[in-house]
């Protein structure tokens, strides 16, 4: 076995073996408490320039498959575990987790105490780090992390997006036409919409008002993403046109933080963010609580218990984490615009929050 270090950039290092490709990373670390779905964490593009800490002891025993992917490569920037499987042995695996990390260069490290790494960034909050199975001096690799660039201020929604517009054409019978901007999407949110008679345009994060308007879209969707949200001007410019033409928006995620700007609230970072698939969230509208999934390192800070006079008319808090009171959602009151910050599309996790699409496609239903 090939030894690795793991060292955090307030010096904190950990030691292990090489799991995946050898070499060195660096990206800002981060922990996600599922305990499956590590398949759809590591093709998420929200997880872009993250070395992931899985909190769930052993990982890869249900293996890889050609099906579970959400985008179309592993975007962390290096991978965390405790115990990787020996073997993969589920029916629809086809490949080792550790073969394929190998495969597409992924640099990670196992046999490390996750538990206190966890606990750790839990009460230091996320930071940077590096991996590292080729330079095994702490000292040495701990001035390469402290001289990576910080997640906040990172623009990188561009890096994750689709570089020409493609289609995903309703499944069934076309009912609507929604024009996504696509900030990092995921694939389970165009099936999501595909199941509900839509077909989705998807466009580069570059685009402008006249190109999301040139498909005739009868609503717009903001995916979910990486990066800092305060550095998405061009995002936000383009949320408050289409706010300005009352087309029916929702954002997911990065999408919600960016209509949050548009609306004219401001962003900051969490500690250490919400990530994972057992994350309680309050409908407000219902009084239900939601069982969620989760991959946010920023939030938007608005009001929780009182309407809001923006631009566009009045707006609420739609959706609230009941771990710590974080901004989970907001509503447009007057204009016909929502958001969530965590992931209905369950890919992976629960389906508590499957209802919002409806109410996406209900909300188009009430403009048309």
């Amino acid at each position: 076995m090939t030894k690795a270090i793991l060292v955090l950039e307030d010096g904190r290092s950990f030691t292990g073996e090489a799991y995946g490709a050898v070499g060195e990373t660096f990206g800002e670390a981060v922990f996600t408490t599922a305990m499956t779905g590590y398949q759809e964490t590591l093709t998420d593009p929200s997880y872009h320039k993250q070395v992931v800490v899985q909190t769930a002891p052993q990982i890869g025993n249900t293996g890889v498959n050609e099906e579970d992917d959400e985008s179309s490569k592993i975007w962390v920037a290096g991978y965390v575990v405790r115990d990787p499987a020996r073997r993969p042995s589920n029916w629809r695996s086809t490949g080792d987790l550790g073969e394929r990390l190998a495969a597409e260069g992924i640099v990670g490290i196992s046999g490390v105490d996750t538990r206190a790494l966890t606990r750790h960034l839990r009460s230091r909050g996320a930071m940077r780090v590096g991996v590292s199975s080729v330079d095994l001096d702490p000292a040495s690799l701990l001035d390469r992390v402290r001289s990576a660039p910080e997640m906040v201020g990172a623009s990188l929604s561009a890096e994750v997006s689709t570089p020409s517009r493609y289609t995903v054409s309703a499944v069934g019978e076309h009912r609507y036409t929604v024009a996504g901007l696509d900030l990092g999407i995921k694939r389970n949110v165009t099936r999501r919409l595909a199941e509900r008679g839509v077909t989705t345009h998807v466009f580069p994060a570059s685009s402008s008002i006249e190109d999301l308007l040139a498909v005739s879209p009868d609503a717009v969707f903001f995916s979910p993403g990486p990066g800092d949200p305060a550095t998405a001007d061009g995002p936000v410019a383009l949320a408050r046109e289409v706010m300005r033409r009352e087309k029916p928006l929702f954002g997911i995620c990065f999408g919600s933080q960016i209509l949050g700007r548009a609306l004219g609230f401001g962003t900051y970072k969490l500690g250490y963010g919400h990530r994972g698939i057992n994350q309680p969230v309050l409908d407000k509208t219902t009084g239900k609580v939601e069982v969620t999934s989760h991959n946010h390192g920023f939030a938007v800070d608005a009001p929780l218990n009182k309407v809001i006079d923006t631009d566009f008319g009045a707006v609420e808090v739609s959706h609230v984490c009941l771990n710590d009171n974080v901004v989970e959602g907001l509503r447009g009151i007057e204009v016909p615009a929502f958001t969530v910050q965590y992931h209905p599309e369950a890919a992976a996790g629960p389906h508590d929050a499957d209802y919002l699409f409806d109410r996406f496609v209900e909300l188009v239903e009430k403009k048309g």
